[in-house]
């Protein structure tokens, strides 16, 4: 089981060297009761695998489809999920928060 953060990185490492596309998605700010602190890391390679979270589960699906087209463009997006009657319908957390998530290609 991966335990820091760090686990997670280095297993981004591992899947590149291994030939395999990778995205590294982080929380870059949050707002409010956030799931996961500034910071922490979700890694997604090329086949939809991933370790590490970014939300406590509420947001991951949708995380890892924007990796998929980041590691595919190489364009890199800021995400941002919470709660607002505009957004009720769409994925986003049920805690009440806000965060914003960076994800980018790993290279």
């Amino acid at each position: 089981m991966l335990s820091t953060d760090t686990d997670v990185l280095k297993a981004a490492e591992d899947w590149r060297r291994a030939g395999k596309g990778v995205a590294l998605a982080t929380v870059i700010e949050t707002w409010g009761s956030a799931p996961r602190a500034i910071g922490s890391h979700l890694i997604i390679d090329e086949d939809a695998n991933f370790l590490g979270s970014v939300s406590g589960g509420c947001v991951e699906g949708s995380v890892i489809t924007e990796a998929l087209d980041v590691i595919a463009d190489g364009r890199p997006r800021v995400l941002e999920f919470g709660v607002a009657d505009e957004t009720a319908w769409r994925v986003g957390l049920s805690c009440g928060g806000r965060i914003k998530i960076y994800v980018e290609r790993v290279e």
